[in-house]
């Protein structure tokens, strides 16, 4: 299957199957339109007669002839050969990530926080050194002969429970030459507590650092409080930018996320950028109904137009000898993540699961408190290895919506928890994240060509 589609004057092709991206003339482009699969079902004459009052008889033919070379080459209307892949034995790792909820608290009450504020609706409650000291072991114990492993510090907010996270890194750090095992930490933190002890201990140790920031301060400040309701904008930027100028070349991101208040979410981007963030996200709300805040169908037009704008925002930026990097338009356009893992996307509840304060496991931490979703409990020594079974076959294949895709082996068939909290199932993929992420994708491809 072919996706194309025009940005800045470019006529952009998409091979689904094969991931081949094509750049092609105004001819190429329309014949398009009346090709598929069956290519062998039109015949040049066809061609010619539909685009007859268009273009040259010529000139159909020279491009006509051009298409039939990238099909029979396997870079056009391809073939899909992946599914016999799609398989339990295939898709079945062990575990790698670890997402470690240290804190079901938080000093923020961000309005459309999917956390219930920051206990999951579970009552707040730190983690103990302990627990966290077992999901150590669990990730050890369960990674098989995977190197490297991931732990994301995590909450409500994080740094709230620092000592835990200290001590936790330290005992990770004490375990891995003997078991050959390398861990990369990460934090996500609102900044409310950064000091100078702790921002040496993050860029010290964090492989990667999460500074959660909405943008502009009228739009951070709407959403973005204290438990009294105080916007947090002046708290945390300067606490941000010191962490960041201290940080060096290693990895970080500002990460925003916008809402139906601020579809002009371009401006925040380079509300950020202009405060010296250079490596930024922004995610959209798509809660539903939870939240009033929410992006809904009402909005998507917007959100589309301006996933456009900032698209052409940020190659003028890059094309001025600027850096910025928009985490959201850096999908690998050249060979990207192996197939396997473009078959299930995320490893959530198979590669990757959460441990709340309490020790449980759930599959993801988007699901804590839902207990269909929980695992085992690791202060009980208890996982149950047989609940992967329903994120196995959470393949694009398995997918009715995914199959027939063209961004299927982009998105991956898109969030899983997101599936399960507005469609119900995680199964079905939610529309109205589908067509933002397809838009997501056209961009990527187009910046990654201009820039």
């Amino acid at each position: 299957m072919i996706h194309k589609y025009r940005f800045r004057n470019t006529n952009f092709v998409i091979d689904g199957n094969s991931g081949a991206i094509h750049i092609v003339d105004d001819i190429s482009y329309d014949i398009l339109d009346y090709l598929d699969g069956n290519f062998f079902d039109y015949t040049e004459e066809y061609i010619v007669k539909k685009l007859s009052d268009k273009y040259s008889r010529e000139k159909i033919k020279e491009a006509y002839g051009e298409i039939f070379k990238m099909y029979k080459s396997g870079k056009l209307f391809s073939e899909d050969i992946h599914e016999s892949l799609a398989t339990e034995e295939n898709l079945n790792s062990p575990i790698k990530s670890v997402c470690l909820n240290v804190a079901h608290d938080c000093n923020m009450q961000c309005k459309y926080c999917f956390a219930s504020k920051g206990d999951f609706g579970c009552g707040r409650e730190l983690m103990a050194l302990e627990t966290a000291k077992k999901a150590v072991d669990f990730v050890i114990k369960n990674s098989g002969g995977i190197h490297n492993l991931e732990m994301d510090f995590f909450g409500g907010e994080p740094l709230m429970n620092f000592e835990v996270v200290k001590e936790t890194v330290k005992y990770a750090r004490s375990l891995e030459k003997k078991y050959n095992k390398n861990f990369r930490f990460t934090i996500t933190t609102n900044g409310i507590l950064l000091d100078d002890e702790k921002i040496d201990f993050i860029n010290s140790e964090m492989f990667d650092v999460v500074l959660s920031l909405d943008g502009r301060k009228e739009i951070n400040d709407k959403y973005r409080v204290t438990r009294g309701g105080v916007g947090t904008y002046d708290m945390v930027v300067p606490k941000f930018q010191k962490l960041v100028a201290a940080r060096g070349d290693k990895s970080y991101y500002a990460r925003g996320t916008y809402t139906k208040d601020n579809i002009n979410f371009s401006d925040d981007v380079l509300h950020m950028y202009s405060l010296g963030f250079k490596h930024i996200s922004m995610e959209p709300a798509l809660c539903g109904d939870k939240f009033e805040s929410s992006i809904n169908e009402k909005y998507l037009d917007g959100v589309l137009k301006e996933q456009e704008n900032l698209c052409n925002k940020l190659i003028d930026i890059k094309l001025s000898g600027k850096n910025i990097d928009f985490f959201n338009f850096n999908i690998d356009i050249n060979e990207g993540p192996c197939i396997l893992k473009r078959l299930k996307g995320c490893g959530c509840g198979n590669d990757y699961v959460a441990v709340t304060p309490n020790g449980d496991i759930y599959s993801c931490h988007q699901v804590v408190g839902e207990e269909k979703f929980k695992m085992g409990n690791i202060n009980e020594n208890t996982f149950d290895a047989k609940l992967k079974k329903p994120f196995l076959s959470m393949t694009i294949y398995h997918k009715e919506k995914c199959r027939d895709c063209w961004a299927k082996f982009y998105c991956s068939g898109g969030c899983a928890a997101k599936n399960h909290f507005n469609c119900g199932n995680i199964m079905n993929s939610y529309d109205l994240a589908c067509k933002m992420q397809k838009k997501k994708i056209e961009c990527s491809v187009a910046y990654q060509y201009f820039v």
